[in-house]
């Protein structure tokens, strides 16, 4: 027999940890999964809420410390990191990670290539002083340490995508 009543439909992959982790940072600070499942509402089982928060505490987007007899979460980080986290764990899933990285960049438009290479020219570099008096001073250094390619250099250099020919 079949059950006639409507089910709720269903939510897009991701959707409730987004709401978790919306809700976490709305909260004043560590809040509860009961305090989350109220914030919520929408009838989420309060086993639902446990289930994503510990999803999100696996993925490091949340912490949690204990109180009293069970825990109070915080998201890990803030939004941005949240999402160069995510960012980071799908380059550390790639074998190829230099032909991800160059179809990522190449991808960029022009302000955020430049914004790429601010942040790049800010971080301090390992081998700093050995680099010192090389020709390559105005060229933004790679991750690598190697100078970074002009935007048309790059894009002729990478690869094509997994399923298309190359050709534009």
């Amino acid at each position: 027999m079949t059950d006639h009543r409507r089910r709720p439909p269903r939510r897009a992959q991701g959707e409730l940890e987004a709401s978790v982790l919306s809700a976490l940072r709305e909260a004043d600070g560590p809040a509860t999964a009961g305090w989350v499942q109220e914030r919520l509402g929408g009838g989420l089982a309060y086993t639902t809420v446990i289930t994503i928060l510990t999803r999100l505490l696996a993925k490091g987007a949340v912490t949690r410390e204990r109180s009293g007899r069970s825990f109070a979460w915080l998201p890990a980080s803030d939004e941005a990191g949240l999402a160069a986290h995510r960012m980071r764990r799908v380059l550390d899933a790639e074998r190829d990670r230099e032909a991800v990285l160059a179809s990522f960049v190449t991808g960029l438009g022009p302000e955020d290539e430049r914004l790429v290479r601010e942040l790049l020219a800010q971080q301090p570099s390992d081998d700093a002083d050995a680099d010192a008096g090389d020709d390559a001073a105005d060229a933004a250094p790679s991750p690598a340490g190697r100078p970074a390619q002009p935007h048309a250099e790059r894009r002729a250099r990478s690869r094509p995508r997994p399923g298309t020919d190359g050709e534009d």
